[in-house]
């Protein structure tokens, strides 16, 4: 969309997270791979022109002011499409949603 491009996104590159996301959709993703899904939403989303090197799995998302209230929602959001999974409220905590790895860790638990 023009949108995605507009914030620097290539063709090639939105076809292949269509790809990505296909395949999300069809078998278990490692937790790897699932990190690097979540890595890729948090800068395109958050962190517009931030060098990947500069988001680790353990930087804090909530607690570092990447991730405000509504950015968490627009997070949960994408990892529910994306995974095909749903959040019960009592899974939702900081300490499960505040870093790459934490958040990895929690769709893994829901789609293995």
């Amino acid at each position: 969309s023009l949108h995605s491009l507009h914030r620097g996104t290539t063709p090639d590159r939105l076809m292949a997270e269509r790809k990505a996301m296909l395949n999300a959709r069809q078998e278990t993703m490692t937790v790897d791979a699932i990190k690097e899904l979540v890595t890729d939403h948090v800068l395109r989303e958050f962190l517009p022109g931030t060098p990947r090197a500069e988001l680790t799995e353990s930087t804090p998302l909530i607690t570092g002011g990447i991730l405000d209230s509504l950015g968490t929602l627009n997070l949960l959001m994408f990892l529910e499409e994306r995974f095909q999974i749903e959040f019960q409220a009592d899974e939702l905590d900081r300490d499960r949603l505040n870093t790459i790895s934490a958040i990895a860790a929690l769709v893994h638990s829901k789609t293995g």
